[in-house]
């Protein structure tokens, strides 16, 4: 089975080439396709080397900065592979774990599986305690409005077949992508599976980018999509 890995960026010149290395060395079949949401750092002279040196497969270069949910829009409509997961481009995520994810949608027993973070023994880097309980608060308001039982609700490691990705229709642009696609896998009646993961957060000294602001939007979608969807918008059929 064909796996595409959607790598989002936005001014990840430091990590950008390493994470595409061991995205490609993951034993798979891998297509790599990277959307560039306009950088001002040197990222997209980086990755243009990168797609010349055929490290990357598909490269998109955006004309604005959209945020991360207009990326991975803009991705899946240039993935070709059975299946597509998200992978950040920073190194927090771990790519030699994408077997264990792909697992279940290989065996015919999954439609969606997510890496959980706080699932399982895997090795995690401590942190910020406000940052774990905004997760925490975040994925239990999602379940409730779901009814779901995640564990990480905001995990980027959501792996997915292709013809979901394309179903699900994304329209939110910045973070609020990750509530929104949730729900929408709980409202079409998807079969989801969550797979513990390592995990090596960063500080935002180290460059990372989600803040509290963040965090009010997704509490936004998770009522929006949760709840409002649910109400007035009929309720997509699962493909076979």
């Amino acid at each position: 089975m064909r796996l595409s890995v959607l790598i989002p960026v936005y001014n990840e010149c430091e990590t950008i080439t390493e994470i595409c290395r061991r995205v490609r060395a993951v034993p798979v079949d891998i297509e790599i396709v990277v959307v560039d949401d306009f950088s001002t750092d040197g990222t997209r002279e980086v990755l243009e080397r990168l797609y010349e040196d055929g490290l990357i497969d598909r490269l998109v270069l955006q004309a604005a900065n959209r945020g991360k949910g207009a990326a991975i829009r803009t991705a899946v409509a240039h993935a070709s592979g059975e299946a597509v997961i998200i992978q950040d481009a920073d190194l927090e995520y771990d790519p030699a774990e994408y077997p264990r994810l792909l697992d279940p949608i290989v065996q015919g027993r999954a439609d969606a599986v997510y890496g959980s973070r706080f699932a399982g023994r895997d090795p995690h880097r401590v942190l910020y305690f406000w940052h774990y309980l905004g997760n925490r608060f975040l994925t239990l308001l999602s379940n409730m409005v779901t009814n779901l039982n995640l564990t990480d609700m905001e995990t980027c490691y959501k792996m997915l077949r292709r013809e979901v990705w394309q179903r699900i229709e994304l329209e939110e642009n910045r973070f609020g992508m990750e509530p929104e696609i949730t729900a929408k896998l709980a409202r079409g009646g998807w079969r989801i599976y969550e797979v513990g993961i390592s995990y090596s957060g960063r500080t935002y000294a180290e460059g990372k980018k989600i803040n509290w602001k963040d965090g009010v939007s997704a509490l936004r979608c998770i009522f929006k999509y949760g709840i409002w969807r649910r109400i007035f918008k009929k309720r997509p059929t699962p493909s076979a």
